[in-house]
């Protein structure tokens, strides 16, 4: 059963997003200085980690998303809609990124709204990955 658009609304506001998980890369170093610690990947992953668990959203720190030239980067899959891979955050984007999960979560056609979508996640998106389901004649 799937939840209708309002449903998924209704949870994001509510601060339970269903369906979204953000993944964080904690390798990511840098480039001006690649052997800083901790790394700026590092501290982007902590700082949306205790985001998403006081927002109810799922996040994961993972070791490489090998987007290396982008800087900072972080991933979103939807069980029921687009997936996104982003570049060229900072640690200060960690609120962006939960901002851009309840977007996506409550998007009635499984993309992640522009309107409204944080600046950083507008700049630094890098790839948006159609749902398994996916079919030319449903886009």
């Amino acid at each position: 059963m799937t939840a209708t658009s309002s449903q998924k609304t209704e949870r994001a506001d509510a601060g339970t997003v269903s369906g979204v998980v953000v993944y964080v890369c904690r390798s990511c170093r840098d480039e001006a200085d690649p052997n800083a610690e901790p790394r700026p990947g590092a501290l982007l992953a902590e700082a949306t980690v205790h985001l998403g668990a006081q927002s109810h959203v799922e996040v994961r720190s993972v070791n490489c998303l090998a987007n290396c030239k982008r800087g900072a980067s972080a991933a979103m899959r939807s069980a029921d809609g687009w997936s996104y891979v982003f570049g060229g955050l900072t640690p200060d984007n960690a609120e962006d990124l939960i901002s851009g999960a309840k977007l996506l979560a409550g998007s009635a056609d499984g993309l992640m709204p522009w309107r409204g979508r944080p600046d950083s996640l507008k700049r630094g998106m890098v790839a948006r990955i159609p749902p398994l389901n996916f079919t030319e004649e449903r886009s």
